[in-house]
């Protein structure tokens, strides 16, 4: 399992019934893996730059993310994408995307899949 989809795994328990929170969850993650780093042609998720993923009770869902580089073209316009896909998803109510660079994003975050498809083995 990659870092980011232990990231998407709940740290306490939820009012939200665990059938709703595991879909939610799975929705969350299936938006995450429409928004991709025009320079790089994978996702956010199987790239690792999703550090955090919180659902409160809400459905309101926090993000931590990062981008590969900190002078990263799109630093500006990602957390709207970010927000705008994972908001589409069934049953989100609000979502909240916060950048962090500390830790610093490198390849060994990035899955097995990302690396694959950027034949990086």
């Amino acid at each position: 399992m990659s870092d980011a989809a232990t990231a998407a795994q709940p740290e306490t328990a939820s009012a939200i019934p665990p059938e709703e929170l595991d879909r939610l969850t799975d929705d969350i993650v299936g938006a995450l893996k429409t928004v991709y780093d025009p320079e790089i042609p994978v996702d956010i998720y199987e790239l690792g730059l999703v550090y955090k993923i919180d659902i409160s009770d809400d459905r309101d869902v926090t993000i931590d993310m990062t981008l590969t580089a900190p002078g990263c073209p799109v630093a500006g316009e990602m957390p709207g994408w970010v927000e705008n896909a994972v908001g589409a998803a069934p049953g989100v109510q609000r979502v909240i995307v916060n950048m962090v660079f500390d830790p610093p994003w490198d390849q060994s975050r990035m899955s097995d899949e990302a690396r694959v498809a950027l034949d990086m083995w």
